[in-house]
């Protein structure tokens, strides 16, 4: 049984709001992925920051303030009446809120104990709470007096797909009427010195599955949904989870785990892989993974599907990837996007030899009309966590 994906707020480095990003998505504009230095010591990066002006946070709060809950604050704003009308239909009991997040607000937190170290102060707003992986769940549950379910999720780059799945199964098993869902990250220090550490960061624009690629951009953004049972255009369809917990860093080479989470989410939505128009890929343009998903997406999908990486236009969101690139699906299948473009991948066009070749997007892809449409989104993480989600049309 579908829940209903009723309202969306976002931001990434594409743009703020429905509009602005889904005019850059289909555009495939990539302006946003600039080359910044302080990140690490060694040279500049390509990152995919948000630049938006952020809200201030309200005052007298428990919860303490970081660049991570403005980044949240943002997205809800932008679907606040309807968030505000599901309280009054629902009652605040009966909304959950479930968010995944892998940096919260790390940076701002070392920025006050580095302060520390050097002048032997804190900066007035620190609080250890600011790192906290439940702080953005806490934050939104406190500003919108919430009082059912709230939770944050933390696997890595799984983690706000993950946060979509569970509030899908809160709201089939009646726990919750509607559920606030979706994920946040913002750029950290710490993170992009340990992918770094790892030799996985490209500093250019990420080249997925190109036989030149050479690993990651990281970049920023939030996606929260409104998801509920009641009926809208857009339904989130099922999911599937699995972990093979291969590597503490690495993907399963055979792409197996990925291809169980696929199948376990087709199995969900009662669909076959030819129902599937489009699929998301996770795509980080690392060696290993771009190589696993190739043969995973060829053994579930052997006739073909139409898919792309967004990643060059956004970065690796990290805990936020999962609910942003289910955003872009949404957006897909959206009034934001009247011809129905496909995002394009963005790449060289040199191909891998050594593994199978994907049906990747170009720029002139459209979705079929005159029937129901069905997308899917990939996100693999790191400890052999692999989350596919389905969404599409409503039934």
């Amino acid at each position: 049984m579908p829940s209903y994906l009723n309202a969306l707020g976002l931001l990434c480095a594409l743009g703020q709001g429905k509009q602005a990003v889904a005019t850059a998505l289909f555009a495939g504009d990539a302006s946003g992925m600039r080359a910044e230095s302080g990140w690490v010591s060694e040279h500049a990066l390509t990152v995919g920051a948000v630049r938006a002006e952020l809200p201030a946070l309200p005052v007298g709060l428990p919860q303490p303030a970081s660049r991570n809950n403005q980044m949240l604050l943002a997205a809800a704003l932008q679907i606040e009446d309807d968030i505000r009308a599901a309280i009054a239909r629902y009652g605040a009991g009966r909304i959950g809120v479930i968010l995944g997040t892998s940096t919260t607000g790390i940076d701002d937190a070392a920025r006050g104990i580095a302060r520390y170290v050097n002048e032997g102060e804190l900066p007035p707003d620190y609080h250890y709470g600011q790192q906290e992986l439940a702080a953005p769940a806490g934050f939104l549950a406190d500003w919108l007096g919430l009082s059912g379910p709230v939770y944050s999720q933390s696997t890595a780059c799984t983690s706000s797909a993950r946060a979509l799945l569970s509030a899908h199964r809160m709201l089939q098993q009646g726990l919750c009427d509607a559920v606030l869902c979706g994920g946040v990250d913002t750029l950290c220090r710490l993170t992009l010195n340990g992918f770094s550490s790892l030799e996985a960061v490209d500093p250019e624009r990420c080249n997925p599955f190109s036989v030149n690629r050479h690993g990651i951009n990281i970049g920023e953004g939030a996606a929260l949904f409104l998801m509920s049972r009641e009926r809208s255009p857009i339904a989130f369809l099922g999911g599937g989870a699995t972990s093979d917990a291969h590597h503490i860093s690495a993907p399963q080479p055979d792409g197996l785990g990925a291809q169980a989470a696929m199948r376990r989410a087709l199995q969900s939505a009662g669909l076959q892989a030819g129902d599937i128009d489009y699929l998301n890929l996770h795509g980080t343009a690392t060696r290993h993974n771009d190589a696993m998903e190739s043969l995973a997406v060829r053994a579930v999908f052997p006739d073909g599907v139409a898919c792309s990486s967004t990643k060059p236009l956004t970065g690796h969101t990290l805990g936020a990837a999962g609910a942003l690139e289910a955003a872009f699906c949404w957006l897909t299948l959206s009034q934001y996007n009247p011809d129905s473009r496909l995002p394009a991948h963005l790449w060289d066009g040199e191909k891998q030899d050594d593994v199978p070749t994907l049906d990747l997007v170009n720029g002139d892809q459209r979705l079929a009309t005159g029937r129901a449409r069905r997308l899917m989104s990939n996100s693999f993480a790191f400890g052999g966590s692999n989350l596919s989600l389905i969404l599409g049309d409503t039934p």
